[in-house]
């Protein structure tokens, strides 16, 4: 397995690309997902492209932003051709986006065929330019519950689209990850990983919470420490040596955190070949 941190990890840090570069290659990660606000900030920073990512020994796996499937048409088309360009210049082949904002629940059939209908198209013109459209598992979007999950993808029904496995988000929708991989593995473009003290702090994860300075940070864990079984999960993932993945801490202490994880996934996977 490719393993990446994430810039979001740094994103109230006075930190540089080069410097969280350097860190990553120094402890033997793969990838940087850099996030999109992060891609938008660099472009005036000609300094950084793909070679100079190449040159540090890593690659950026996937850029993750959030490309609008609701609202106006013209500014989702410029943000999706935004995107898929900063893709290009930093020669990934994947963009991870949210199925919207709103619970699938929530969504009425008229509402969820236009959703639909436009994530279709945002999957034509990534694959126009070899890309995929990778939608994640959250909750609060269309690809928050395994069924809809499972709709979504006949729906869209475009070979781009493919999905960003939050393993523990698909935990926190009531479902065994083991048996929705399965399910489902052979449209997972990428795997989030995290974990949570406890089923009740999940409400940690979310976006107005995570994204805040002052933020609680209460109850996000190491991966393997937490109440998500990773010990059963990871498995199914490590004996993929093509399958790229993201430790995605939102917490303080963000280096150790990710060096721990790190050294916790290297010995489960050296278990896995030593019984293989």
């Amino acid at each position: 397995m490719q393993l990446s941190i994430c810039t979001i990890s740094f994103r109230h840090h006075l930190v540089s690309l080069e410097n969280i570069a350097e860190w990553a290659r120094c402890h033997d990660f793969q990838g940087i997902e850099l996030w999109g606000v992060h891609a938008r900030g660099l472009e005036t920073q000609p300094q950084y492209d793909a070679k100079w990512i190449k040159d540090m020994g890593l690659s950026i796996s996937m850029l993750s932003d959030y490309l609008p499937i609701v609202g106006d048409a013209r500014d989702a088309e410029e943000k999706c051709q935004h995107i898929c360009r900063l893709a290009n210049y930093w020669e990934t082949s994947k963009v991870r986006t949210f199925a919207g904002h709103q619970a699938s629940q929530l969504v009425d059939v008229k509402q969820r065929k236009t959703m639909t209908h436009r994530l279709h198209k945002i999957c034509c013109y990534a694959a126009d330019l070899g890309l995929d459209v990778l939608v994640e598992t959250h909750p609060g979007t269309l690809a928050d519950t395994p069924n809809s999950i499972i709709q979504l993808l006949e729906e869209v029904n475009h070979p781009a689209l493919k999905l960003n496995f939050d393993t523990l988000h698909v935990w926190e929708a009531g479902e065994d990850p083991v048996a929705f991989h399965r399910r489902v593995a052979h449209c997972i473009g990428h795997y989030h990983l995290k974990n949570v003290r406890s089923r009740d702090q999940l409400n940690v994860f979310s976006p107005d919470n995570v994204y805040s300075p002052a933020g609680c940070r209460y109850g996000m864990v190491p991966l393997l420490e937490g109440a998500m079984d990773y010990h059963r999960f990871l498995p199914e993932v490590l004996k993929n040596d093509h399958a790229t993945a993201s430790l995605e801490w939102f917490g303080n202490d963000v280096k150790q955190t990710l060096l721990g994880d790190k050294a916790a996934l290297d010995s489960v996977q050296r278990h896995i070949r030593m019984h293989s």
